[in-house]
């Protein structure tokens, strides 16, 4: 049975691409797919990046997509001036395509994740409620850093970059972020509300946390300070030789292998990513994140879901709306390795009857705030 008969939307999810794995395709991809199942609103999705590639997360059939075709991704590698006129003319281009397509469809709602399209949505006279999802944290979003740039240069860009966005995002409708942590950074805007990220399903099999075993997962980018991590872990290799650390993600995982190496941990490896993180997740003890910064952490809410206790650095943002300290898990000072370590043989010391405790609290916290139907049902999809 499907909710809201009485009324009916079309709405349109405006991203850039859906073709390789990360959090942000993921979310979106259930969210639509769930609109699919429990509503009966036309659902769109218009994407601007390699309509040659197929989408990795699978969507329902019943969500109509477009793609562009625009590829602005492909200008990263132009030179910088060839970059700035292939940007004018496929951001025109853009602004013509996705103009059309709004006026044609007139539809109810209109949801950017936030990026081209922002410079221009709001000129579009389509008649729809126009939504901005941010997937990212304010502290770290739209920060302009060049190597070759002074400093001072690099804040002032970024200064009026940000200003611009700020700007930009006052002139939408509605304006979501992922964490209460997070509204608070946006004092300027009235008409802000809080959709967290989400799992679909509880999962049957949860860890024993009887192996000795952490685990970390996410993509080798300096956002996931797993080179933090490694610090961390010489501390905690020395104490106990007998645990392991193993991580799994995408990108230059031959880059960390070998600063791990360096480091002369013997207990370290890094992993490609894998589909089944189910299995990844009940073969370890703990989950630790020891990003820089994060938009939500998903990742903590699927380990707490298979009965892990996590250790997390309180970065902004995402942890400190998951993590109920010392019941699920332990937070600890941003960047600081030393409590990084110290949390983690806390947990080591005690035994697997107190890391499933914790465990089981973790999934308690998980299917009250973040299972999809608690999510989105309370979302403005359904009670507008």
């Amino acid at each position: 049975m499907c909710l809201q008969q009485s009324l009916l939307m079309k709405i349109i999810y405006i991203v850039s691409a859906m073709h390789y794995p990360n959090g942000m395709a993921r979310v979106l991809t259930d969210k639509l797919n769930w609109l699919a199942s429990h509503t009966n609103h036309e659902l769109w999705m218009v994407e601007t990046e390699r309509a040659d590639l197929p989408h990795y997360y699978q969507l329902d059939s019943r969500i109509q997509c477009v793609n562009f075709d625009l590829n602005f991704d492909s200008m990263y590698s132009l030179p910088f001036f060839k970059r700035l006129i292939a940007w004018y003319k496929r951001e025109h281009a853009y602004m013509r395509l996705l103009s059309d397509f709004l006026m044609q469809q007139q539809a109810d709602v209109v949801v950017s994740t936030l990026r081209r399209e922002i410079n221009f949505l709001h000129r579009i006279p389509d008649g729809s409620m126009k939504v901005g999802e941010m997937h990212f944290g304010r502290s770290h979003y739209r920060i302009f850093q060049k190597k070759y740039l002074p400093t001072f240069v690099n804040q002032w860009i970024t200064a009026l970059w940000q200003k611009q966005f700020l700007n930009r995002i006052k002139q939408l409708d509605r304006f979501i972020v992922l964490t209460h942590e997070d509204r608070e950074s946006w004092p300027e805007l009235p008409h802000v509300e809080v959709i967290p990220n989400f799992i679909c399903h509880m999962p049957n099999e949860v860890s024993t946390c009887q192996e000795k075993r952490v685990i970390a997962l996410g993509r080798y980018t300096d956002q996931k300070g797993f080179d933090l991590l490694f610090d961390a872990w010489a501390y905690v290799e020395h104490s106990h030789p007998d645990w392991r650390l193993d991580i799994y993600g995408s990108g230059n995982r031959e880059y960390y292998q070998t600063l791990a190496d360096k480091r002369g941990l013997k207990n370290v490896v890094c992993h490609d990513a894998v589909r089944d993180v189910s299995t990844i997740y009940t073969s370890a003890s703990i989950y630790v994140l020891s990003s820089r910064y994060e938009g939500f952490g998903l990742v903590l809410i699927e380990a707490m879901a298979h009965g892990l206790p996590v250790v997390s650095f309180d970065c902004p943002c995402g942890p400190r709306d998951i993590i109920s300290h010392g019941r699920t898990g332990l937070l600890v000072k941003n960047g600081d390795t030393t409590q990084l370590a110290q949390a983690l043989l806390r947990i080591m010391r005690t035994s697997p009857e107190v890391r499933c405790r914790m465990g089981r609290w973790g999934r308690e916290r998980v299917a009250r705030h973040f299972m999809i139907d608690a999510v989105l049902g309370k979302s403005f999809f359904l009670n507008s």
